[in-house]
């Protein structure tokens, strides 16, 4: 097929499934007042997704952009997708053009931030092409979205052994009140306990369990021996 945003859509909508429709839209909590809300499914499951995507590798980004424009989820994702597999080859384009898609709000679900932030905004920060206070600007934005981008842009530094951007931006979000945020800087902490350093992990617990929302120390925790993970929650 030609590889246009037009036949992407038309190779998902053949994969749809109206039950899976259903399913997917109570998943990703696309009800009145939701995080999700007025998002539309196809019901497609990710994995055919990525077989889709396989077939539209080298999609112009031109076309891209347009299914990240698309009010269907399947179309974003794939879309996100497309721009990962994009990166290595021409990283400044990819990122202009998720960045952009970022700042509209049409990276707008935590599957969508999950798939790309560590792969497209990490790289281009920890490269040096892009300045590190991109970060804060994110994670002090009033959208949702954009502060999950900046938290889980941190995990790929983590992979590479730096825990630094990760620690300072879960002390900067302590107090964000939303669950999506508090699972994400939890997950990012437990990730530096398993990957760079459990010391760095529990000094960061030990500085700050008390003040930590719940379900941030429930994640931070998780992987911890029970007696430790026990004496950090009854810290809070």
């Amino acid at each position: 097929m030609d590889p246009t945003a037009e036949n992407v859509r038309h190779a998902l909508a053949e994969l749809a499934d109206a039950a899976d429709s259903v399913h997917l839209q109570r998943f990703f909590k696309t009800g009145a007042g939701e995080y999700g809300e007025g998002d539309v499914f196809l019901g497609v499951r990710v994995p055919a997704t990525r077989t889709v995507v396989k077939r539209f590798r080298g999609l112009p980004l031109a076309e891209v952009d347009e299914l990240l424009d698309s009010p269907v989820h399947e179309h974003r994702l794939a879309g996100i997708l497309l721009l990962v597999a994009a990166y290595p080859s021409e990283p400044e384009a990819v990122f202009d053009t998720y960045l952009a898609a970022v700042e509209r709000g049409r990276i707008n679900n935590w599957d969508l931030v999950d798939a790309s932030s560590e792969h497209i905004i990490g790289p281009e920060i920890r490269s040096g092409r892009v300045p590190l206070a991109l970060l804060d600007d994110l994670a002090g934005s009033p959208d949702l979205w954009e502060r999950r981008v900046a938290v889980l842009a941190t995990f790929h530094f983590i992979k590479h052994g730096e825990a630094g951007p990760a620690l300072r931006l879960c002390e900067t979000l302590m107090p964000d009140r939303h669950d999506l945020i508090q699972k994400a800087t939890g997950w990012m902490l437990r990730e530096v306990g398993k990957r760079v350093s459990r010391g760095q992990l529990t000094g960061f617990l030990d500085a700050h369990a008390a003040d930590m929302p719940r379900t941030m120390l429930s994640y931070a925790t998780e992987h911890l021996d029970p007696q430790e993970r026990a004496r950090y929650r009854a810290a809070r």
